[in-house]
């Protein structure tokens, strides 16, 4: 190369790429390196990598201006000089008059100066084309055919570099990876609980695969709904997503097609729901898999990362393995609970046969019922509430059932049962919901069917129109429930100590969750206030 020196030979340039190859942690501190390893080398002002993403667009993926937006900044099929030198079998050379180059773009947050030249080239495997290199210079460039060469074979030691930097990473990686999946299976196998299982995967899961967040529906099948089990994401809001719709969003498509699906960019996806959410917690790239039981699906695991980045075929084929795990133990930790339920159904039935009969004894040593219809409709209220629970026990998961549906439960039935004629009264049902254990459930269900009786029957003597709210409020295992009525203020002798058995009942049961309850009147409302703490064990 007699008219042309370089700075750097091509050989330490090999050299500092491979010692780049040896530090490397992934890919994109690879191309970080070898991109600071180029721009120097050549004596050009920037270097950028862009590697090829779904749908044949080119990501940033390392740049010496602006290494902060890697992942961020993206180039559409054809766009930008960047995609002529992908698709062209020859370098792209601009040597001056870069800024009116008509392919030319800038990406409108990213601080750039004005550059006159550019130098752009594919990187390449054996397969084609797999990137691209883009140099840019301030001043105009009249390049030699010996640096033209030089540069030709700068770029193609990039690539060679790039492949086997990816052949060593996928063997490695699947290696890896199946020992993740071993690992995570014998975890959740160990678990006979279906939400610590669900919470292990998920909590390993993102470990293990440096995953921003993974999360778990199970499909309701009577709803046909995915139902948010967990996720290790500590945001609340995130915690708090409501059920999917089979027809709707990605995951409902991946448990009708029983296959997995990757979303390059969730925060653009017109199919994804929630974007807002995915801004605010930095989620880009998604892979969603099905939980697959002898063919059936029975839900869905969805990982999502930090930055825009492709899912490698060893990945996807660890995380649908994994899958397959977590459904047989999904399944295994349901028929345990079904068996040990139905072994203990009669101890149950015997409890609450017993609670019926303190209830009874209880509204026995009451001398205020005027009549007996009147004391029976009593005893028939309180027995259909602790019912009620054991109806909704064999629609949802067996081990556990929902606030919010105990309360609609309630309601629905005080509306059919108990209203008073003449009178006109409204309920609502609103706040975020939980779940308890059977036990606790019971004592809730109580404790509001006799709220409900005491507000239709007590708060609405005299008021003839009004409203019942009842108010759900679950964070973390500290549970509030609120009802208030809008009809007949509060004695103002009131003493909730010194209540009939309804309020006898309740404050039985108040100390029975280990919790507080409180009767008052608050800005013109009367307002029972029950908070107590969740068991996660029955």
């Amino acid at each position: 190369m007699a008219n042309f020196q370089p700075i750097v030979s091509l050989k330490d340039i090999l050299t500092d790429l491979r010692a780049a190859m040896v530090r490397s942690r992934n890919e994109e501190q690879l191309l970080q390196e070898a991109a600071t390893v180029v721009k120097e080398s050549t004596d050009w002002d920037a270097c950028d990598i862009l590697i090829s993403g779904p749908g044949n667009a080119l990501v940033l993926v390392a740049s010496t201006l602006s290494p902060e937006y890697a992942g961020r900044f993206r180039l559409g099929p054809g766009r930008g000089t960047a995609s002529r030198a992908y698709s062209s079998f020859e370098p792209v050379i601009v040597q001056s008059g870069l800024q009116s180059d008509p392919d030319y773009t800038v990406h409108p947050g990213i601080p750039e100066p004005p550059y006159d030249a550019a130098f752009g080239m594919a990187l390449n495997d054996r397969k084609g084309p797999v990137g691209v290199l883009f140099l840019r210079r301030l001043d105009s460039w009249s390049p030699t055919d010996d640096e033209l060469e030089y540069l030709k074979a700068v770029v193609n030691d990039v690539s060679f570099a790039l492949e086997v930097f990816r052949g060593g990473y996928d063997a490695a990686a699947i290696g890896d990876k199946l020992s993740v999946v071993s690992e995570v299976s014998r975890s959740i196998a160990a678990s006979p609980y279906l939400e610590e299982i669900l919470q292990l995967l998920v909590n390993l899961t993102a470990q293990r695969f440096r995953y921003k967040v993974v999360t778990v529906r199970l499909l309701d099948e009577r709803r046909q709904e995915l139902v948010l089990r967990a996720t290790q994401a500590t945001n609340k809001a995130y915690q708090r997503k409501e059920a999917i719709k089979l027809g709707q969003s990605i995951a409902g498509r991946v448990i009708e097609n029983k296959k997995t699906m990757i979303v390059e960019n969730v925060q653009e996806d017109e199919d994804y729901i929630g974007h807002d959410l995915a801004r605010e917690q930095g989620l880009k790239s998604m892979v969603c898999v099905p939980l697959l039981l002898h063919g059936r699906a029975v839900g869905v695991i969805t990982c999502y990362t930090d930055r825009i980045r492709k899912f490698r075929a060893a990945e996807i084929a660890a995380l649908e393995t994994l899958a397959e795990q977590a459904a047989i133990s999904i399944e295994h930790a349901r028929l345990q609970v079904r068996n040990t339920l139905m072994q203990e159904m009669h101890h149950r039935v015997k409890n609450n046969l017993q609670q019926v009969a303190s209830l009874l004894r209880l509204q026995k040593r009451q001398s205020y019922y005027k009549t007996l219809d009147e004391a029976l409709e009593d005893s028939l209220s309180r027995i259909l509430a602790i019912a009620a629970v054991h109806e909704l026990l064999s629609r949802e998961d067996l081990d556990h059932v929902s606030i919010m549906t105990i309360a609609k439960s309630l309601v629905q039935h005080q509306q059919q049962s108990f209203m008073l004629p003449g009178k006109s009264i409204s309920f609502t049902v609103t706040g975020e919901d939980g779940f308890l254990n059977t036990t606790q459930a019971t004592q809730v269900a109580l404790i509001l069917n006799e709220l409900l009786l005491n507000a239709v029957e007590h708060g609405f003597k005299v008021t003839d129109v009004g409203e019942i709210i009842i108010k759900v409020d679950v964070s973390g295992d500290a549970v509030a429930l609120v009802m208030s009525n809008s009809g007949d203020p509060l004695p103002d002798d009131f003493d909730q100590s010194k209540g009939r058995l309804g309020m006898q009942i309740m404050r039985s049961l108040s100390q029975a969750l280990g919790g507080e309850f409180l009767l008052s009147m608050k800005d013109g409302l009367t307002v029972a206030d029950l908070r107590f703490t969740r068991s996660t064990a029955e």
